[in-house]
């Protein structure tokens, strides 16, 4: 049986587990996984998109570099707002896209810290850009996302166990 090191049996990244027969230790300062997510968090506060705000971030697989940041919105250079006001059909660009059409295509597992978890299209553009793990704060209304990150090989970990700590 493992055990994780921020406490988070979902989060199997391999930073965060501990080989077999460890304690956890206690975790006296803030996880870098929730550094990352509320980057994100921050990061939605820029979004324009009036429905639902997301921010995302995309770090290496060691968790030591960013190498690309999102939120959602309209495309550069056009009016900061939505196209329409139709759920699901605002014209907004998703947080995830927006990073990850800056992050470099040849880094492989990259880990991802998002706001709201994916929708089905996201979930599998980051199949496909080489994501390991996808770390969000609150689901989305519909969970396909999360079970096609699934059906592809990326672990999706909903965290928010440390949510209230160190503010």
């Amino acid at each position: 049986m493992s055990v994780f090191k921020d406490g988070v049996a979902a989060n199997t990244h391999r930073l965060n587990v501990l080989p077999n027969g460890a304690s956890v230790p206690p975790v006296d300062r803030i996880p870098l996984y929730e550094v990352y997510m509320r980057m994100a968090e921050e990061l939605a506060k820029r979004s324009t998109c009036v429905r639902l705000r997301v921010g995302t971030v995309v770090t290496d697989q060691l968790l030591e570099n960013v190498l690309a940041i999102g939120y959602n919105g309209n495309a550069r250079g056009l009016p900061n707002r939505c196209d329409s006001s139709v759920p699901g059909s605002c014209g907004c660009i998703h947080s995830e896209m927006n990073a990850l059409v800056k992050a470099p295509g040849s880094v492989r597992d990259k880990v991802v810290f998002i706001s709201a978890s994916p929708c089905v299209m996201c979930a599998k553009l980051m199949i496909n850009s080489g994501v390991s793990h996808v770390f969000y704060r609150k689901p989305y209304r519909d969970p396909s996302g999360i079970e096609v990150l699934g059906q592809g090989g990326v672990v999706p970990v909903l965290y928010d166990r440390w949510v209230s700590e160190w503010r």
